[in-house]
């Protein structure tokens, strides 16, 4: 990551007023993935309001984030504008330590001067893009798909003995051949 881009996305903690609502607003472009390694998203526009209010405690800050980025299709490679849209919660609590405590709250030193926020918006905006990336025209038939799928479950207990009638009737008569060539090649 190049460090004085990510100076950018730096809050200055240290002198706001407690209990006073602040706001913070970043325009994000190509350039701003192009400042994380190996990033799944290589162009987007979006726009992150982060609202924060500092408390004796704890220092909330909340991420709106909105916008699109271009994604690739995984079925036909082609690039198609994927839209996010997020709200997030970070709380960032006073600490003997900085660190993550829960994934919502992050510890750090009343000494703490700044918060960077790049990489948490960045990780917010990766939250939003889906696991399986399909271009708009395959999302429809996807969906028809999704309910065409029948899932069968079977609470028969292993351990129950089956009829051998039963099991035949289900068995695919090519492999009843095959289990028979098997059988008879253990008498010989």
């Amino acid at each position: 990551m190049e460090k004085n881009r990510l100076r950018d996305f730096d809050i200055e903690i240290s002198h706001i007023k407690e209990n006073v609502l602040h706001r913070y607003d970043f325009q994000l472009n190509d350039t701003f993935f192009t400042l994380f390694e190996d990033s799944l998203i290589q162009k987007g526009l979006l726009e992150v309001v982060v609202e924060l209010e500092k408390t004796p405690l704890l220092i909330r800050m909340n991420f709106i984030i909105k916008g699109s980025v271009e994604l690739i299709c995984d079925r036909s490679l082609d690039p198609f504008e994927q839209p996010i849209s997020s709200e997030q919660l970070l709380l960032f609590k006073y600490a003997e330590e900085d660190g993550e405590i829960t994934e919502e709250i992050i510890g750090i030193k009343r000494e703490t001067i700044k918060i960077n926020v790049a990489q948490y918006i960045y990780e917010f905006i990766n939250l939003e893009v889906p696991i399986k990336k399909l271009h708009p025209r395959f999302q429809e038939e996807e969906s028809d798909n999704d309910e065409d799928t029948l899932l069968i479950y079977s609470t028969e207990d292993e351990n129950e003995e089956k009829s051998d009638a039963s099991a035949e009737d289900l068995i695919d008569p090519r492999w009843l051949a095959l289990k028979s060539l098997k059988d008879k090649s253990k008498l010989n």
